[in-house]
């Protein structure tokens, strides 16, 4: 049955009808961030993960969100308006490049399977521990995505 135009999905935000489940998702990505630190993960690698799943997945919330949190951590502009095609251009490092390209294809594994090889590519940059951590991030960013497209949480103008 198609969506009727102007009503919402649910109720509600899903983060305020389950506060409980949402408040474990929140501790799952403040771990996440703990140990990337502990790994030696930078954590503007989280973002561009953040930021690229966010878009892939169409979810304007977490894009807006992941965007001022990149810049934050220094992020250019000019990068951000390229995550979408991060392959194409020669601004991303190695490294990024191949923790996106794991981010991505986590984000569209329902058409088709990280490879082996992906892996084998990630394993030139990052330890087992680092790229399990990469893989944990794609997975978190896929709920929070989830998660704030079905709730419709708005996008808001920023302050400036």
């Amino acid at each position: 049955m198609p969506e009727q135009e102007g009503k919402p999905r649910l109720a509600g935000y899903l983060d305020k009808q389950q506060p409980d489940l949402y408040a474990t998702l929140s501790h799952y990505s403040q771990q996440l961030v703990e140990e990337a630190d502990r790994q030696g993960l930078p954590r503007l690698t989280l973002e561009l993960i953040n930021y690229l799943s966010s878009q892939i997945n169409g979810c304007a919330f977490c894009l807006d969100l992941h965007h001022r949190r990149a810049l934050k951590l220094g992020e250019t502009e000019q990068r951000l308006s390229l995550v979408a095609v991060y392959k194409e251009v020669p601004l991303f490092e190695a490294a990024e490049v191949v923790a996106m390209e794991i981010a991505e294809q986590i984000t569209r594994m329902s058409s088709s399977r990280p490879s082996p090889e992906l892996f084998e590519r990630a394993r030139q940059h990052y330890t087992d521990e680092q790229i399990s951590v990469i893989c944990m991030a794609a997975i978190g960013i896929n709920a929070f995505n989830r998660l704030s497209i079905l709730s419709e949480h708005p996008v808001r103008a920023s302050k400036k």
